[in-house]
């Protein structure tokens, strides 16, 4: 079974065609610059009777109708196509941002599913081009199913305890305003693929789950669900991120609008997009941080250990709200590579069963790794994510019954 996985951004496309047979990707690709004077398509194949091959082209792309139709002509194209046509391809698997409540599980597409994902665009606006992807799709592959994977999805198993916000109910029952959570795809597949690395049943196991790359959120997992996650209804919260500034005092909004003469969208700008670690010091990349630390930079210091501290303080929260963990779970870019951000996250919380081997926490061997030191109440875990092969699974799934 050939499932394509389909991931339209706000200003980007990225895709994945994979053999579900074997397992194997055939090729990846990202389309950027969506609706700029000049956008970038880059993909690379992995077909075995090829070698290994990337190509990149500058085009213009402008919108994200034009770039499906430029995916489907690429992937079987004469010079770079991977297929000889898009009837060789059995499913598509379509990554959606925002679910609401409509949604607990991924979904076969039809119109009602559509119609109601349309009914969710006020809560992710910016990511209305997933409905775009579905519309194009049943043009370009009539007759293929096509299943919608929520990043919402994992997290809808938060209480109401958790989800719910502080504010008059009617916010809420009017407005379907509350904690929604994001990243639930790379939570979903790191709790199962942490469990069975620790030889627990998924329903059985208590993980603290930490996604850190240019966004970042946490989950606390109980018995295999989520019961609480630190972005809300946006992906703005919780965590200080790339250029997310993650929760502040919501009251700093009017004070802005009062004092510096900001208005909303300027504010929400700003919070979106000039804040976190690039608010604090400059940059969004930690690796940038790192050389910029090396070389004295006091503020990149301050800003790694701004970031540190924000996820080391939530390991601690959700390890109260778990009452006990299994392991703590990095995952993503820097969850993933960066040693000093996890030595950091985990410092000082020995009394709590949570310590780091320095020389297992600097290794870079792939897969799955144990970074904890001996005699550890909690293992720590890194888990390399693959969030496109849990959307396959959950396609093949819901196609198959």
């Amino acid at each position: 079974m050939n499932i394509l996985i389909i991931n339209c951004g706000s200003s980007s496309l990225k895709y994945q065609l994979l053999d579900m047979d074997t397992g194997t990707v055939i090729a990846t690709g990202i389309i950027e610059r969506i609706g700029e004077e000049t956008g970038t398509i880059t993909q690379k194949s992995y077909p075995a009777k090829w070698p290994d091959r990337k190509n990149t082209e500058d085009l213009p792309v402008p919108d994200h109708e034009a770039a499906m139709h430029l995916m489907a002509a690429r992937l079987t194209g004469p010079q770079w196509g991977v297929i000889r046509s898009l009837a060789e391809i059995d499913a598509l698997g379509h990554r959606v941002v925002q679910g609401g409540e409509s949604f607990s599980s991924p979904v076969l597409i039809d119109e009602g599913v559509m119609e109601t994902i349309r009914e969710n665009i006020p809560l992710a606006p910016l990511h209305k081009s997933n409905l775009t992807g579905m519309e194009v799709a049943a043009q370009l592959f009539p007759g293929t199913p096509g299943v919608a994977v929520f990043d919402t999805e994992f997290h809808q198993t938060m209480p109401k305890k958790a989800f719910l916000y502080p504010i008059p109910m009617e916010l809420y029952t009017d407005l379907r305003i509350r904690k929604y959570g994001f990243h639930g795809t790379s939570h979903k597949y790191v709790t199962r693929a942490a469990a069975e690395f620790l030889g627990k049943p998924v329903d059985g196991v208590n993980l603290i789950t930490v996604h850190l790359g240019n966004g970042c959120s946490m989950a606390a997992v109980e018995n295999g669900r989520c019961v609480d996650t630190t972005m809300g209804l946006t992906p703005l919260a919780g965590l200080m991120m790339g250029t997310r500034s993650g929760d502040i005092d919501p009251a700093i909004l009017p004070f802005l609008a009062q004092n510096a003469d900001m208005r909303l969208n300027d504010i929400d700008a700003m919070l979106n997009t000039r804040s976190g670690l690039m608010g604090v010091c400059g940059k969004s990349d930690m690796r940038d941080i790192h050389a910029a630390r090396d070389a004295g930079d006091e503020n990149a210091q301050l800003a790694f250990e701004m970031f540190a501290y924000r996820v080391r303080k939530t390991i601690g929260a959700y390890l109260a709200v778990l009452g006990r963990a299994d392991a703590v779970v990095f995952t993503a870019g820097i969850g993933e590579n960066d040693d000093a951000v996890r030595l950091a996250a985990c410092e000082g919380l020995e009394g709590l069963g949570i310590a780091i081997d320095p020389a297992k926490n600097a290794e870079r061997t792939p897969g799955i790794r144990a970074i904890h030191a001996e005699g550890g109440q909690v293992a720590v875990l890194v888990v390399p994510t693959n969030e496109e092969l849990e959307i396959a699974r959950a396609t093949r799934d819901v196609v198959t019954g």
